[in-house]
């Protein structure tokens, strides 16, 4: 891995961890589906913008089989997932959350083995799988919220996530499968585009839209969220892999628990246990060794994490 890729990683690390602080405080100040509308709205909004501007580096995608391909993507793999992985922050820490989601691979790889032809289980890769459920299991069986004035998660907080991990990485599956060799930007903005006509109105009809307990700091969140978190951050996620490859992208996996640990404490009063520390570490070191066991390491899955 090349050394001029580190800041780049860091970067990309800290944009995802840092969104994921941002989720965590919109919840106190929107419903979760609205704040997931909104964001996915306005981020839909950034790529429309970017095919209209730049129209001879990018060209809107008039595939059919693309549009049917992400847009399935744009159900299974992000209104879904972002939407109970929002709603579940309600329940757990950012910190907390951000280990969750480091499990990514780890389901991806189970599943690859099932509807990938290439991407069999090994021996090496199966250790690694287990180390990080094992990770997660430790969390979810001590109960671990993170947060100050939580003793005991709500076990609802972790069917969230864990069914929004599920999702989203049967997501990252299908799109390996069926839009391998599409452009990433354009499966990125059908995705979003498709995923904010389902979540908007979702929201409307069963959370309504109230905006009044909305803060100006709260208004500049989600924009951040939309802009910075989904449009730029997929943005980043694609310019890492080309620049530096899959593997080089890959390591911002273990760069967005610290990120979103450190931010949450400092910023949301967010707390740190020996039990997170000791699910962190079985976590990383179970995907440390399923990358090392990979063929191409699998990157951080960007449309659902937060």
């Amino acid at each position: 891995m090349s050394t001029k890729s580190i800041p780049w990683i860091v970067l990309l690390g800290f944009v995802f961890g840092s969104t994921l602080v941002i989720s965590r405080f919109s919840v106190g100040q929107f419903a979760p589906s609205t704040y997931v509308g909104l964001r996915l709205s306005l981020a839909s909004i950034a790529f429309l913008l970017m095919y209209a501007l730049f129209p001879r580096r990018y060209a809107w995608p008039k595939d059919r089989q693309l549009w049917l391909h992400a847009g399935i993507l744009g159900v299974m793999g992000t209104a879904v997932p972002m939407t109970f992985i929002v709603s579940s922050l309600q329940y757990l820490s950012s910190g907390v959350a951000s280990i969750l989601l480091t499990t990514g691979p780890a389901i991806t790889v189970i599943l690859a083995h099932f509807f990938l032809p290439d991407e069999k289980l090994t021996r090496g890769k199966s250790f690694g799988v287990i180390l990080a459920l094992a990770g997660t299991a430790v969390l979810a069986l001590s109960g671990e919220s993170g947060l100050p004035d939580m003793t005991r998660a709500n076990p609802l907080g972790y069917i969230l996530m864990i069914t929004g991990i599920l999702f989203g990485n049967a997501a990252a599956v299908y799109l390996r499968k069926y839009l391998a060799n599409c452009h990433v930007n354009d499966v990125a903005a059908i995705r979003l585009f498709v995923a904010a006509l389902i979540v908007t109105p979702f929201s409307l009809l069963f959370a309504g839209f109230d905006l009044n307990q909305v803060t100006q700091i709260g208004y500049m969140a989600l924009i951040y969220a939309a802009v910075a978190g989904t449009f730029g951050g997929m943005l980043l996620f694609v310019y890492n892999i080309k620049k530096f490859g899959a593997t080089a992208s890959a390591m911002s996996a273990y760069i967005i628990p610290v990120v979103a640990v450190i931010l949450g404490v400092l910023f949301l009063g967010e707390t740190v246990t020996a039990v997170m520390l000791a699910g962190m570490v079985l976590i990383t070191i179970g995907i440390a060794i399923i990358n090392r066991y990979q063929r191409i390491a699998i990157p951080v899955e960007p449309m659902p994490l937060d």
